[in-house]
C-alpha cells in the first residue's frame, strides 16, 4: 500500500522517527474483542496501578444503561461514582470544551476505517486538523494510515482495543484495553498519546482513575444548556448506517450543534466517527462545506489545538509537562507550532496523494 507517511519520518520537530517495520498481526489480540487479562504483558501494567487508589465502585451490567443498573445510576453525581452515562457528570480533569469562543474541537472516532482516507483528504484541503480517537484492534490491520494521520498534522488519541462500555469492564479487562491500545500506536507511530475517549462516553471515577494512571486523560464531547434546553454535541452519524437515525436527522443535529455556537460562552468538542462510509460522506459533503462558511466564523481545530497547545504535547515522549499534560496554555500561538515542519500547502499535497484502502 503505497503511502506518502513513511517508516522513519519524523511527524512533527521533536518527534522520534517512527519505526521502519510494521506491527506483527499474531503479537496482538483478537480484533474487536476484550483482550485476556492473563497476557504477561498485561500482568505487567496491572502490576504496575497503585490499586488502594483506584475506587471500588462496582462495574456496571449489561450495555451500562440506567435502567440496568439503579445503585450505579443513585451514585451517579459528581461527589461520589461521578458516571457520565446517567446524569452527564464529568471531573475536574476531564476534557469537554474548547476554552475560547467558536473553536470547534474537531474529533473523529473508531477508525481507522477504509473511509478515512476521504476524510483526510478533504480535511488537508481545506487546511484542517482533527483528533482521531483509534480503535486499537482496527490499528493493527490499517497502520499507514495511522502513520498517515500523524504527518499530517492530526492528533491521535486513544479509543480502546475493542470499543466496549467500560464500566461494564472488571479492573484487570480495563487495562487490557487501554495498554494494547497505547502499544499499538506507539509500535506503529514512535509515539504514545496521553488521552484517550471512552466509547459512548461510559466512564466513572473508578474507570478515570485507571486511566490517570496510565498516563491517560479523557477527552468527551460537550454538554450545554442552549434556549432553556440541555443537550450534548454528539451528532448520531455513527447511529445513520444502522438505520435507527436518518441522514435528514442527523443534518438537524448538525445544524442545532452549529448554531449553539453563538449561544454558549466557550468552543466546543463535537463527536463524530470515521468508521462508516454514511458518518464520512455526510461530513466531507455538508457538515464541514457547511462549518467553514459559517458567520460569525467558526475554527475547526484538533483538540489539542484548541487548548492553545503545540502538537508535543499531545503524547508521552514529548510532552515537556509529565504530571499534567492537558492544562491548557495561555500562548494561542504556541498551537501552531504544529506546522513548524510541514507547511499546510505541503500537507494538502501530501493528502491528496495518500491511497491506503
Amino acid at each position: 500500500m503505497p503511502t506518502t507517511a513513511s517508516p522513519g519520518q519524523v511527524p512533527f520537530s521533536g518527534a522520534p522517527a517512527m519505526p521502519s517495520s510494521s506491527p506483527s498481526v499474531s503479537e496482538y489480540p483478537e480484533m474487536d474483542k476484550t483482550p485476556p487479562v492473563d497476557h504477561p504483558l498485561v500482568q505487567e501494567w496491572i502490576s504496575a496501578i497503585d490499586w488502594e487508589k483506584v475506587p471500588g465502585w462496582s462495574k456496571t451490567e449489561n450495555e451500562a444503561t440506567c435502567s440496568d443498573n439503579e445503585d450505579a445510576k443513585n451514585e451517579a453525581g459528581e461527589d461520589k461514582r461521578c458516571w457520565w452515562t446517567c446524569g452527564g457528570c464529568t471531573a475536574e480533569d476531564d476534557i469537554t470544551q474548547c476554552p475560547n469562543k467558536y473553536d470547534w474541537g474537531l474529533s473523529y472516532d473508531d477508525g481507522p476505517s477504509p473511509y478515512t482516507t476521504t476524510l483526510l483528504n478533504y480535511l488537508a484541503q481545506q487546511q484542517i486538523t482533527s483528533t482521531f480517537f483509534i480503535v486499537g484492534s482496527r490499528a493493527v490491520s490499517r497502520p499507514d494510515m495511522l502513520r498517515a494521520e500523524l504527518v499530517l498534522g492530526h492528533q491521535l488519541s486513544v479509543h480502546t482495543w475493542s470499543h466496549p462500555y467500560l464500566t461494564t469492564l472488571t479492573n484487570e479487562e480495563l487495562v487490557a484495553e487501554l495498554g494494547w491500545t497505547k502499544k499499538i500506536i506507539q509500535e506503529v507511530t514512535g509515539l504514545t498519546p496521553n488521552t484517550m475517549r471512552p466509547p459512548y462516553g461510559d466512564i466513572d471515577n473508578r474507570v478515570r482513575e485507571i486511566c490517570r494512571q496510565m498516563d491517560l486523560t479523557p477527552i468527551i464531547w460537550t454538554s450545554a444548556e442552549v434556549g432553556g434546553e440541555s443537550f450534548t454535541f454528539d451528532t448520531n452519524d455513527w447511529k445513520i448506517a444502522g438505520g435507527s437515525v436518518s441522514t435528514t436527522k442527523s443534518k438537524e443535529t448538525f445544524e442545532k450543534i452549529l448554531n449553539s455556537a453563538k449561544d454558549i460562552d466557550n468552543g466546543f468538542i463535537v463527536l463524530q466517527h470515521d468508521l462508516y462510509q454514511q458518518s464520512v460522506e455526510l461530513a466531507v459533503a455538508y457538515v464541514l462545506p457547511d462549518a467553514v462558511n459559517r458567520t460569525p466564523k467558526l475554527n475547526l481545530l484538533s483538540v489539542i489545538d484548541c487548548l492553545q497547545k503545540p502538537q508535543t504535547e499531545a503524547y508521552i515522549e514529548t510532552s515537556a509537562n509529565k504530571t499534567k499534560p492537558y492544562e491548557v496554555g495561555t500562548d494561542q500561538s504556541s498551537a501552531k507550532s504544529i506546522r513548524n515542519t510541514i507547511s499546510l500547502a505541503i500537507i494538502a499535497t501530501l493528502a491528496i496523494s495518500i491511497n491506503l484502502i
